[in-house]
């Protein structure tokens, strides 16, 4: 299994692998759509040749988006690259995927890690972040901005 550019052809099962493992995360198909087209170069699938998960990455600057809003446009001298998602079937987990991906990505990023996530991200660099509660309300009660240098 291997990680590769994504491709606008494998949109047809990425949203619906976001359904099985984000149920309580819902987000439209044009969300992942426009991540796509607005920056293909941070958009990653794990195929082997099936798709078993994927990354979604944009450049940003500011709080993260809420989740299922789309962009509109991308700034042009952004402060990080934002990692909307990192989503891995089940079965892949634990076997360094993951890791793998994120270690591919440069400079400064920021995410939203949520559920028990927040042990990979720290075991990846990243620290916690302040952020207004508001500005995570629809990430849920778990939450947690953090960001690597």
């Amino acid at each position: 299994m291997n990680w590769r550019p994504m491709r606008p052809a494998d949109l047809a099962v990425v949203e619906p692998l976001s359904e099985i493992i984000h149920p309580t995360f819902p987000e439209g198909p044009e969300i992942f759509a426009e991540r796509l087209a607005l920056s293909p170069n941070t958009c990653f699938v794990l195929a082997n040749p099936e798709i078993h998960g994927y990354l979604i990455a944009h450049p940003w600057s500011g709080p993260p988006p809420p989740l299922n809003t789309l962009l509109t446009t991308l700034l042009t001298a952004p402060e990080h690259l934002y990692i909307h998602d990192l989503a891995l079937l089940p079965s892949t987990r634990g076997q360094g995927h993951g890791a793998t991906i994120v270690a591919r990505l440069t400079g400064p990023i920021a995410l939203v890690s949520i559920g028990n996530a927040r042990p990979f991200w720290q075991a990846q660099g990243f620290h916690p972040a302040p952020l207004p509660a508001e500005k995570l309300a629809s990430y849920g009660p778990t939450g947690v901005y953090m960001r690597r240098q």
